[in-house]
């Protein structure tokens, strides 16, 4: 029987798969065995040579003259990258999330050709969304650096030995406390004077 040609990733018995991983397997009679699935067509052409030297084939048929024994084709030979039960459910659970996407993708293309007007109201209440968000973050931020002033003009006075017109309540007092504290105890975090 003539050697079987060799494909496209230039080794007899290595396949190139869609995942651009390369599957390598070699026959025995009328069997085909599986060699498993490489990073490489060089390491799936390694792995062919040291079954062939298993099955006793001619060297001839083999993709690399460099060895001479069965024993140095094994220490060439990477081992297969496997692929487990759980490697198997994993592609599986990502090609149905790509269909759903793809569908998904494909009929809400439909909706906005059937339904422009809800596409332009959809954009409407977006832009307003977007609107309201920018006015809400500039008022905290305006509300910031008002506070911000207030505390620092407080600070002055208290600084200048001048009586702070805040309570301990109001949470102003805590941005005046924190701006002109700078030596903080141990004790004074968490006593209130509730003991």
């Amino acid at each position: 029987m003539p050697p079987r040609r060799r494909g496209a990733s230039g080794y007899r018995g290595v396949r190139l798969r869609p995942n651009g991983r390369y599957y390598s397997e070699i026959r025995s009679g009328d069997l085909r065995l599986s060699l498993g699935t490489y990073e490489t067509a060089h390491e799936a052409a390694r792995a062919f040579d040291a079954a062939a030297w298993r099955l006793g084939r001619p060297r001839g048929q083999m993709h690399f003259q460099d060895v001479y024994t069965l024993q140095q084709a094994l220490d060439v030979a990477p081992p297969p990258r496997l692929n487990t039960a759980q490697d198997r459910a994993k592609h599986a659970a990502r090609q149905r999330r790509l269909l759903v996407a793809q569908e998904d993708e494909r009929v809400m293309a439909e909706w906005r050709r059937r339904h422009p007007e809800d596409v332009a109201c959809e954009q409407v209440y977006w832009a307003r969304r977007r609107e309201e968000d920018t006015r809400r973050r500039r008022e905290e931020r305006l509300d910031r650096h008002r506070r911000k002033a207030l505390a620092n003009a407080e600070a002055h006075i208290v600084a200048a030995g001048g009586r702070s017109f805040f309570t301990e309540n109001d949470d102003r007092w805590l941005d005046i406390w924190l701006s002109t504290s700078d030596d903080t105890d141990d004790d004074d975090d968490g006593d209130d004077g509730s003991d």
